[in-house]
């Protein structure tokens, strides 16, 4: 048995095409990565030169350009002058240092117009001298700007900064960073140090007496104090008193006493309250008696959640736009108190608000077993719009609408059924409130 070998020879210019295209490819991996850096340069050149700086770069390209292009021996000066400078101011960029700044925000939530504070504290636990630059820190739209002194090692640096809390809202803060610039400006560096902060200014709140009205019996709902005839929560065996239903009658009981003996139940109750503010702007005089309506349904809307019932808080949502279907109505969180705060702390007036009846009639169809509603609005807001919204409710539900005016005299009063307050100060909505559980 013979074995034949054969060899196969690749063509010369199949081998010069293979190692073409490897080269090819390798030119194409080289240039892609030289393309990256030289992005990655061009992103720190460009945020670091000012546009002082890039002015002042154009001017010395222009001028050196002119100057060699015409033979101008001042335009070759100057280009070479401002070259230098650049390349002077560059120098200022170099370092970061060792340590350590952080960012402290002692009470991520104040009620409007407490004080509030922030605090940097930078220390430098390295060997090197950390410090001497400027440090910066965003609060809501300002900068408030420090000197970093240097610190030797196991130096501390510890600063408070005021924080506005005139306006309700969100406040932003940090983060904190240092800057190296130049004395002329052509270059600024900067290195961050913490993460944003985020500072809720609640709404003002006065406590109130608990809610009492509102309350609806229902067989499915919570047992109270309250004892009665007829229920399914049974509490206790009673004499029977003539007028008492025979069906509850126990007669084991009687049998044993010799007197019949009636079952007596405690009486339960179902409670879920809405509460409904009026986004529409103008449904108010000005933005006092808005901020004025958000404090008087935040009021209601935490005195709720406190005494553990069931409430819904409720804004106006926006109108549906060209191809955009948006929901009437918007519910707010009301897991907890803070929850709630948090989120009125970004409530706002809109110029697309829906309608108030629209809004009633879109909470009526979400949200089933309410029994008692609020609708909080201001003096501009008419009391037939209001007549429309409480009649969107369901049959049954106690609605009572408040009126903001700040500063305006308290006064209550009944139209067509509908409960009207007129509130001034908060303290005027606790009072009727509980003049109204009183009556009740």
């Amino acid at each position: 048995m013979t074995l034949t070998q054969t060899r196969t020879t690749i063509p010369e210019d199949a081998r010069r095409e293979g190692l073409l295209a490897v080269v090819i490819g390798r030119a194409v991996v080289a240039g892609r990565r030289a393309g990256a850096a030289i992005a990655r340069a061009g992103r720190m050149v460009q945020g670091v030169v000012t546009p002082l700086g890039w002015s002042v770069i154009v001017v010395a390209v222009i001028s050196l350009a002119g100057g060699y292009t015409w033979g101008w021996l001042e335009l070759i000066a100057l280009g070479w002058g401002l070259v230098v400078l650049v390349a002077a101011a560059s120098v200022w960029l170099i370092g970061r240092g060792a340590g350590t700044i952080q960012l402290v925000l002692p009470s991520p939530r104040v009620v409007v117009g407490e004080p509030a504070e922030a605090r940097l504290i930078a220390a430098n636990p390295g060997r090197r001298r950390f410090g001497g630059v400027q440090l910066e820190l965003p609060v809501g739209r300002r900068i408030v700007e420090r000197v970093l002194p240097g610190l030797p090692r196991g130096g501390v640096f510890d600063e408070q900064f005021t924080i506005p809390t005139e306006r309700r809202g969100v406040v932003p803060v940090g983060p904190a960073r240092t800057v190296r610039a130049d004395p002329i400006g052509l270059m600024r560096r900067e290195f961050l140090w913490s993460e944003t902060a985020e500072l809720h200014v609640h709404p003002r709140t006065v406590p109130i007496n608990a809610l009492s009205t509102g309350f609806i019996r229902d067989l499915e709902g919570t047992p109270t104090r309250d004892l009665t005839a007829s229920d399914i929560a049974f509490h206790a065996l009673r004499e029977y008193v003539p007028g008492d239903d025979r069906r509850f009658i126990h007669w084991r009981s009687s049998a044993k006493t010799g007197t019949f003996m009636v079952r007596q139940f405690e009486e339960t109750r179902r409670s879920r309250l809405m509460v409904l503010l009026d986004l529409d702007p103008g449904a108010y005089v000005d933005s006092a008696e808005f901020e004025l309506a958000v404090s008087a349904a935040a009021s209601v809307g935490a005195r709720a959640i406190r005494d553990a019932r069931t409430v819904s808080f409720v804004v106006s949502g926006r109108q549906s736009a060209a191809g955009v279907r948006r929901s009437a109505m918007r519910e707010l969180p009301t897991v907890s108190r803070d929850r709630l705060l948090d989120a009125l702390c970004l409530v706002e007036t809109t110029t697309d608000a829906v309608m108030l009846p629209d809004v009633a009639r879109a909470a009526s169809e979400t949200l089933a077993g309410v029994s008692l509603a609020f609708i909080v609005t201001g003096t501009a807001r008419g009391v037939s719009p209001l007549r429309a919204a409480a009649t969107r409710l369901p049959p049954g539900v106690e609605t009572i609408a408040v009126q903001c005016a700040p500063e305006g005299e308290a006064n209550a009063r009944t139209i067509a059924g509908l409960t009207v307050f007129g509130v001034g100060y908060l303290e005027d909505l606790r009072a009727m409130l509980a003049r109204s559980a009183s009556i009740s």
